[in-house]
C-alpha cells in the first residue's frame, strides 16, 4: 500500500509534529508533502532523512514568516499536489487547512485533525494579531473567505480522526462530521526509563513555544509574585517582539531554558516540583503528559484537553481562573498537600493511557493495516 503523508510546515517542532513523527515511524517510505520547510530550523533535522516534497512557490511564504498574512493561498498550496498513486494519505490538520487536498476516488483521505483553525472560530492564538485594526480589517476579509473553504475541505475528507473529545466536539460544530479520538502519543517508555532515579527539586516547570496564549506571561507573573523559582523550556515561534516581552517581566528567579534535546528534557521533567499546563482552552496538550509519565504532577488551567488528562488530587490540581490570584492559590494548595505526596507511579499510570504503542495500535485499527 503506497502511503503519503500531509502536514502544515515544517518550520517548528511541538506536538502536531510529535504526532507526525510517529507516523513517520509507521510508514517509513511515505513521502512528507507540506507547504515549506525551514533548513537548518529544530524540525528540519528531525524530519531531513524523510522525502519532503514543499509546494513549488514555497520561497514566496516561507520567509519573513510570510505563510500567515498569505494564507489565503492555503487552497492553492494543497490543491496543487498531485496524489495519484497513493492507496492512503493522512492529513495532519490544524490552521493551514491541509485538509484542502484533493485525492482520487480510490484513494482514502484520513484526516488527524488537531484542531479547525482557532483564528477562524474565535479562539486564542498565540499571535493576536486582531488587536492591530488594519489587520483587523485585511482578517475580516480573508478570513470570511478561509472559513468557506475550510468547510469545503472537510467535506472532502473520507474519515475524521482527532487529539480529544475537546476537538471532536469543534469538528462537529464546524465541520459537521463526526470524528473518532485517539489521543496524540507520547514516549511513557523512554521518559519513565529516563527519569526512574530522579528526586524533584524547588522548581516549577513550563514546556511551550515561546508564544501568546499559552499562558507563560501568567506563570512568569506568579513565580513573581510567589518568588518561586519557574524554567521555561522552548524556543520562540511566530515573531520576535513576544519573546522580547515575555523576557522583559522575568526576574532572577526564573530562566529561559531554550530549547533542549528529548533527553535533557525528560531530565527536566523528573526534577521539577510540578509542571504548569496553563492555556485556556488547549486542544489536547501532550506536555502535561509526558510531565506525569516523569511521575510529576501537573498544576493546570481548568478547560480544554486538560481535562481528559489530569485527574484532580491524584495527577494533580486545577486552577479556575487565567489570574495570578488562582494560579497562586493552586500552587500554594500543593505546596501545603506536599508535592511528594502525589505518587509518582499513579501519575505514570495515568501517562500509559497516552503511550506511542497505544496510538499505533489504535491507527492501525482505523486504517486496517
Amino acid at each position: 500500500m503506497r502511503v503519503a503523508l500531509v502536514h502544515d510546515y515544517l518550520s517548528e517542532f511541538g506536538g502536531a509534529e510529535r504526532v507526525l513523527e510517529t507516523l513517520c515511524e509507521m510508514f517509513p517510505k511515505a513521502p512528507i508533502y507540506t507547504a515549506f520547510a525551514v533548513k537548518g530550523s529544530t524540525v528540519w533535522k528531525r524530519f531531513k532523512k524523510r522525502k519532503i516534497i514543499e509546494w513549488r512557490h514555497s520561497w514566496l511564504i516561507k520567509h519573513g514568516k510570510l505563510y500567515s498574512p498569505l494564507r489565503f493561498l492555503a487552497p492553492w498550496i494543497w490543491e496543487s499536489f498531485d496524489f495519484d498513486g497513493f492507496d492512503l494519505v493522512i492529513s495532519s490538520a490544524s490552521w493551514y487547512i491541509t485538509k484542502g487536498i484533493i485525492t482520487r476516488p480510490e484513494t482514502t483521505h484520513i484526516c488527524y485533525c488537531h484542531t479547525p483553525p482557532r483564528y477562524l472560530y474565535g479562539y486564542k492564538t498565540a499571535i493576536e494579531w486582531q488587536r492591530y485594526l488594519p489587520i483587523k480589517i485585511y482578517a475580516h476579509f480573508i478570513n470570511n473567505f478561509l472559513r468557506k473553504y475550510d468547510y469545503l475541505a472537510a467535506q472532502r475528507v473520507d474519515r475524521f480522526v482527532t487529539n480529544s473529545e475537546n476537538v471532536k466536539k469543534r469538528i462537529k460544530k464546524f465541520y459537521k462530521r463526526e470524528a473518532e479520538v485517539i489521543y496524540p502519543p507520547v514516549n511513557v517508555a523512554e521518559i519513565k526509563q529516563a527519569t526512574k532515579n530522579l528526586k524533584p527539586k524547588d522548581y516549577f516547570l513550563v514546556v511551550s513555544r515561546v508564544v501568546g496564549a499559552k499562558g507563560i506571561d501568567l506563570a512568569i507573573k506568579t513565580a513573581n509574585e510567589l518568588n518561586i523559582k519557574l524554567k521555561i523550556v522552548g524556543e520562540p515561534a511566530g515573531f520576535r517582539w513576544e519573546e522580547k516581552r515575555l523576557k522583559e517581566l522575568k526576574k532572577d528567579n526564573i530562566e529561559f531554558v531554550g530549547r533542549v534535546s528529548d533527553e535533557e528534557l525528560w531530565k527536566l521533567y523528573g526534577k521539577c516540583k510540578a509542571f504548569l499546563a496553563l492555556a485556556e482552552d488547549e486542544d489536547f496538550g501532550i506536555t502535561p503528559v509526558e510531565a506525569m509519565a516523569a511521575g510529576r504532577p501537573v498544576i493546570a488551567f481548568r478547560g480544554g484537553g486538560y481535562l481528559e488528562t489530569v485527574v484532580e488530587g491524584e495527577t494533580g490540581l486545577f486552577f479556575n481562573k487565567a489570574t495570578v490570584e488562582s494560579l497562586a492559590e493552586a500552587i500554594k494548595n500543593l505546596n501545603d498537600l506536599n508535592h511528594l505526596s502525589f505518587s509518582s507511579s499513579v501519575c505514570r499510570r495515568q501517562a500509559e493511557k497516552f503511550s506511542k504503542e497505544r496510538f499505533k495500535k489504535e491507527i492501525k485499527k482505523v486504517l486496517d493495516v
